[in-house]
């Protein structure tokens, strides 16, 4: 091989060792605790939860595990809703299966980049439906958690 050559396949060697490799995945934690004084409007029942979830920010995988004890009742419903502050309330976003319904309630969704926006904005909440609270009987704003 000659000299020209090898200086050129080295030069475009180097200059490929600084193109940065693509963007390596981020995990955001993120949890919430569910009461039913967070419900708007509240109630006065003893439900109560907790919310633990992971987002990779490169797949837009949203992976979550909700428990739940003392509800008037079995689950009816559960879901994500956003994008709402606090005392707001908002649309579903991202449903939990009907047969995924009991506690603890396991998840996984692919969201699109405006619910990730919201998400990390801290715009979204979790809550639980029964038959005595139908719109919704334990709430938590999800937040970024260290883990």
């Amino acid at each position: 091989m000659s000299p020209k050559i090898l200086a050129s396949i080295l030069a475009v060697s180097a200059s490929l060792a600084v193109v940065p490799l693509a963007a390596s995945a981020k995990t955001v934690h993120f949890g919430s605790t569910l009461n039913t004084a967070q419900e708007v409007p509240p109630h006065g029942t003893e439900g109560t939860g907790t919310l633990k979830a992971t987002y990779n920010t490169v797949s837009k995988a949203l992976d979550y595990k909700v428990s739940y004890d003392k509800l008037t009742g079995p689950a009816t419903a559960a879901h994500f809703h956003g994008p709402a502050a606090p005392g707001e309330n908002a649309k579903p976003v991202v449903p939990v299966p009907a047969d995924a319904l009991a506690s603890p309630i396991r998840g996984h969704a692919v969201l699109t980049a405006e619910q990730a926006s919201d998400l990390m904005a801290g715009k979204w909440y979790f809550n639980v439906h029964t038959a005595a609270n139908p719109g919704g009987e334990i709430r938590g704003q999800v937040e970024q958690t260290k883990k």
